[in-house]
């Protein structure tokens, strides 16, 4: 069972990235990652819809027909991102007021219908539960990680604003570099592709180089068989 939830783990932060590797939801990838902090609260936002989706998707498998669970399931996605759009507009507005609309756009994110259709509708609560988790990590890495390096060449610091947006207990990962930053374009649209672009070319080199590793061999001590 350990192996299974392993595989489950690697799965949702490497081998089936939301991102790097499925290339789905790129709209906030694109538009939200200006810096790592905003990268990280969308991030954590799409897992925690996520997560529980999965579980109330999982709970309620055995009792949908085939006929609506799709609307069934578009309907618990919408619930919750709501409550989740509720929970930041009254605990982090600041941070709801930088993502905005995208809040609510993680009811069309088609990694959490995806994962609802293909793992939790066909799994118990406990494996889906760390799927959505895996999956929704794996989403805020790849979104954090793009958003750091558009904010460290474009501006020159790291988790901007991140006291102000996530809360207090977040003033520690902010940071300034002084003499660093400036690339101006790297900021903009064109900027997020061109981040994007060398992350996957970067994620595609390490798997051919795994890949291609030769594979030990285990020798052994007993002499050969002859005829």
């Amino acid at each position: 069972m350990s192996t299974r939830y392993g595989e489950i783990v690697k799965a949702g932060l490497w081998d089936q990235n939301v991102v790097l590797t499925q290339m789905l939801a790129l709209c906030p990838a694109m538009a939200v990652t200006t810096s790592g902090t905003n990268g990280l609260g969308m991030g954590l936002a799409t897992t925690a819809v996520l997560v529980l989706s999965n579980m109330a998707v999982s709970s309620i498998r055995k009792l949908l027909s085939p006929q609506v669970r799709i609307p069934v399931f578009v309907v618990i996605i919408a619930s919750l991102v709501t409550l989740v759009d509720m929970t930041m507009r009254a605990y982090l507005h600041d941070l709801h007021k930088v993502l905005g609309l995208f809040i609510a756009l993680i009811v069309v994110n088609c990694a959490i219908l995806g994962r609802a259709e293909s793992f939790a509708a066909r799994s118990a609560i406990l494996p889906s539960a760390v799927d959505g988790l895996a999956m929704g990590l794996g989403f805020t890495g790849a979104l954090t990680a793009i958003g750091l390096v558009r904010e460290f060449l474009g501006a020159g610091t790291l988790f901007a604003q991140a006291s102000s947006l996530l809360g207090p207990g977040f003033a520690f990962l902010e940071l300034t570099l002084p003499g660093v930053g400036g690339a101006l374009l790297v900021i903009l649209p064109p900027g997020g592709f061109a981040v994007l672009g060398f992350m996957l070319a970067g994620k595609r080199l390490l798997e051919n180089r795994r890949s291609d590793a030769p594979t030990p061999t285990v020798a052994t001590d007993s002499p050969p068989v002859t005829a």
